[in-house]
């Protein structure tokens, strides 16, 4: 039967496990937020450096926990819990904003703002916006801000019977001008639904991470009365 040791330190690897995943998962969320950024500014980077920042939190308390657990010192376990504690809290907590607030205050004007940039660079549509719009176009498989057909208004593009070659759902030289080769729905509403499933999706792994961690706050503690009590039996 698994010791509270081994209940101890299989806990700390699924944690350790967890870091690890949201370094990744950060890492891979910044390569798509950058593509966002000029027309979010940095806000979307910022987040996905935090998600990276708690990652490597993680980690290094996994790291403390497997020391305190490898030399039974019950300072450092009870460290590692008061850490997790803390963690715990601030996952729950941070979940349940993103979820309330996903419709309202700095989520809904980051939106807006998004779908204003979007609609004003195609409309005024310039060379030094041609390389952030191609990409926002080919990642998210859209044309236009809000439809294709914003193209053929637009100030900044000259072709009235063609949209960029990045609209198409297969790229090749000039399939922008043929309508049943390219992308029909519009940037502005596959970027707000990309943004609305992804604090969902945050708000959920902090949510579920933060519950799993009231398992680990316990078998810490009893851990860590068992490290006492044995010390106690040692002295007596």
């Amino acid at each position: 039967m698994c010791s509270v040791k081994c209940w101890f330190v299989f806990f700390v690897t699924l944690f350790l496990a967890s870091g690890i995943a949201l370094i990744i998962i950060g890492a891979v969320q910044y390569s798509t937020y950058s593509q966002l950024d000029y027309f979010a500014g940095n806000s979307l980077s910022k987040v996905a450096i935090v998600i990276i920042a708690v990652g490597v939190t993680i980690v290094l308390v996994s790291i403390l926990g497997y020391v305190g657990a490898c030399t039974n010192n019950s300072s450092l376990v009870t460290g590692f819990v008061c850490i997790l504690i803390l963690i715990m809290l601030l996952e729950v907590f941070t979940g349940a904003a993103l979820y309330v607030f996903r419709r309202k205050g700095p989520f809904l004007k980051l939106n807006n703002d998004i779908s204003f940039n979007v609609r004003n660079a195609i409309d005024h549509y310039s060379p030094q916006d041609k390389n952030a719009i191609s990409k926002i176009q080919k990642k998210f498989k859209c044309c236009g801000a809000d439809i294709y057909s914003d193209w053929y208004k637009s100030r900044g593009w000259s072709n009235r019977f063609a949209v960029p070659d990045s609209c198409c759902k297969e790229k090749s030289k000039g399939c922008g001008k043929d309508k049943t080769k390219i992308n029909t729905k519009g940037c502005v509403r596959a970027i707000n639904a990309f943004l609305f499933k992804n604090l969902l999706w945050v708000g959920a792994v902090c949510i579920t991470l933060g519950f799993a961690e009231i398992f680990g706050v316990f078998v810490g503690v009893c851990f860590c009365m068992n490290i006492k009590g044995k010390n106690y039996e040692n002295l007596s």
